[in-house]
């Protein structure tokens, strides 16, 4: 390994030189005290940024073995490091020339603990992988900006960051533990029959509708639990915690509006993630398989099992194995559900607000003057209680306009200025005395949908195509775009670059022989397995911007491609 000398030398040589000149600097450096790796120099200022690894020793480090002993510890630890690496380059960049000169940049983090390539934490060293804008003047190399950020602004936020003595350690040790108290308390969820729990003080509502940090708590209301559905934990570090604990079964949340059921449910989709210190939703967990369904006008569906939901099409059209280029609202909403539930979730969450109306519910008059036989939408009113009771699958659901639901309802949450009441028996009240006149339209039992083998064809791109992520919910698979702007759970563009990774390699997976749960299954594994790092850097990607994602978003974005080819796994049963 080449000495900083060297470096330095080669950057006397290259000053004023074109900006192709900087790929000279590509190589590994010894520092010392660190490792200084520059795996990809950028060609043009206006390129995607070079890609740098900087590696410290343990023994230079410092880090207890404590702190990374479990998967949970060593992804907080990472998150850590991640935003205070971050920080420290904020603080030390200085923006100079052309294009991304002068930027020093790790990925930036969310509210949420995910676990993330930019930090790999072991034994033997830390590393961080980040980005640097290598400094010009037009398309000229600056030398002495470049030198300034490898000898002095780098050697510092990799003292200030890297280094546990210069760390806050109370800080470090909250954040941390913060994380095994969450996985200790979703543990103990599992043991109560809980899918989803709040603990008191919870500060649920955001800061504004573009921000997901905290309304400041002299505007907020603190969440506090209804005495019927409070429950008391032990955690290794909080101690004891109380919270509202939401058990498997079909739950209502009810109230007018503006009176917090989204904020209450938009806090509940994100408690599949962990949380830092002071999101105010550190104790909101959900169990983590959570989907959230929505309707979804225009998108493809492709092969779906929808037959528990529509049937008996009017042109006769199969819906065990339904296609479509561009689905209705009601449809779609079927389709969202039934690849949830083929997926493997064991609780679905839904928003009146955005769901089809005709999918939700069928009233009594509307019935009256369009009869079942006319109609092939099943509503999800006569089918949430069988999603249940046969496959174990619990939703919960925000409603305003729809008291027929109260028959089909083991508990009601009714949100009053923030604060939840239970109002299950006043909701069974007054659906007997007020019955509904609606008839069941569960004409044929509900069945799970059938399994779909992926073909591998569409998975591989020609020379010139190319995968892209646009933004979080963009993904450009050659010259198609994969819309995932309905995948409401997809919280990082990092998860979205993961997803991507997981597109361009689907067909070393899509053999024609496994179906998607399978597939799924098998990336688990392999995540779980060999760490996110170590998956990517398997298929050549060592950068550190992507994050994990969820199986349930590979498989949104899988479903919503519109060159996606399946077969039934169970062919012979749909006539095929």
């Amino acid at each position: 390994m080449r000495g900083q000398e060297e470096l330095r030398d080669k950057l006397r040589r290259i000053d004023g030189r074109g900006y192709k000149a900087y790929q000279e600097l590509e190589g590994a450096y010894d520092w010392g005290e660190y490792q200084l790796f520059i795996d990809h120099a950028q060609s043009d200022p206006f390129a995607p940024p070079s890609r740098v690894r900087v590696r410290v020793r343990q023994e230079v480090a410092g880090f207890p073995p404590e702190l990374f002993a479990t998967k949970t510890r060593a992804v907080a630890l990472c998150d850590f490091l991640t935003r205070v690496f971050g920080r420290h380059c904020r603080a030390l960049s200085r923006p100079c020339g052309t294009g991304h000169s002068g930027i020093i940049h790790v990925l930036p983090c969310g509210q949420e603990i995910l676990e993330r390539t930019a930090v790999v934490v072991n034994e033997r060293f830390v590393e961080v992988r980040f980005t640097v804008g290598l400094p010009a003047r037009g398309r000229t190399v600056l030398a002495r900006e470049a030198h300034r950020i490898f000898f002095e602004a780098l050697p510092e936020v990799v003292r200030r960051s890297l280094r546990y003595a210069s760390l806050d350690k109370r800080t470090l040790l909250e954040h941390v533990n913060l994380a095994e108290d969450q996985e200790s308390l979703r543990r103990q969820m599992e043991e109560k029959g809980l899918v989803a729990f709040v603990a008191d003080g919870s500060i649920l509502p955001r800061e504004s509708g573009v921000s997901d940090k905290p309304l400041s708590r002299d505007k907020a209301v603190p969440f506090q639990t209804p005495p019927e559905l409070r429950y008391d934990f032990f955690l290794p570090h909080r101690g004891k915690v109380t919270g509202m604990g939401i058990p498997r079964g079909v739950t209502l949340i009810v109230g007018g509006g503006y009176h917090g059921k989204t904020t209450l449910l938009k806090a509940i989709e994100r408690g599949v993630y962990d949380h830092i210190p002071g999101d105010g939703r550190e104790l909101v967990l959900t169990v983590r398989d959570a989907v959230k369904i929505r309707a979804e006008d225009g998108r493809a569906v492709t092969g779906v099992d929808i037959s528990s939901f529509i049937d008996n099409l009017p042109d006769g059209q199969d819906t065990r194995f339904f296609t479509t280029s561009s689905a209705s609202g009601s449809t779609s909403q079927a389709a969202n559900i039934a690849e949830a539930l083929e997926a493997g979730t064991s609780l679905l969450l839904l928003d009146e607000d955005t769901s089809a109306t005709n999918f939700m519910i069928r009233d009594a008059r509307m019935q009256a003057l369009v009869c079942k036989d006319k109609e092939p939408i099943t509503p999800f009113i006569d089918r949430v209680r069988s999603i249940y009771e046969k496959i174990g699958v619990s939703t919960i659901m925000v409603l305003g306009g729809s008291g027929d639901y109260f028959d089909v309802a083991d508990q009601v949450i009714m949100m009053d200025k923030y604060r939840p009441k239970v109002v299950t028996a006043r909701a069974k009240e007054i659906a007997q005395n007020l019955p509904s006149r609606r008839n069941l339209e569960e004409v044929k039992p509900f069945k799970p949908p059938l399994s779909r083998i992926i073909l591998p064809d569409p998975w591989k791109l020609g020379f010139r195509e190319k995968v892209k992520v646009q933004d979080k919910d963009e993904i450009r698979f050659g010259w198609e775009t994969i819309d995932l702007s309905s995948l409401e759970q997809l919280v990082d563009p990092a998860q979205t670059r993961a997803i991507a990774l997981v597109l361009r390699h689907l067909s070393l997976y899509a053999d024609g022989q496994r179906t998607l749960s399978e597939i799924l299954s098998l990336l688990e594994k392999e995540l779980s397995q060999e760490g996110l790092a170590g998956w990517a850097g398997r298929r050549g990607e060592h950068g550190g911007d992507i994050a994990r994602p969820r199986p349930y978003e590979i498989a949104g974005a899988i479903n919503r491609y519109r060159r996606l080819k399946v077969r039934a796994k169970l062919w012979e049963k749909i006539g095929r």
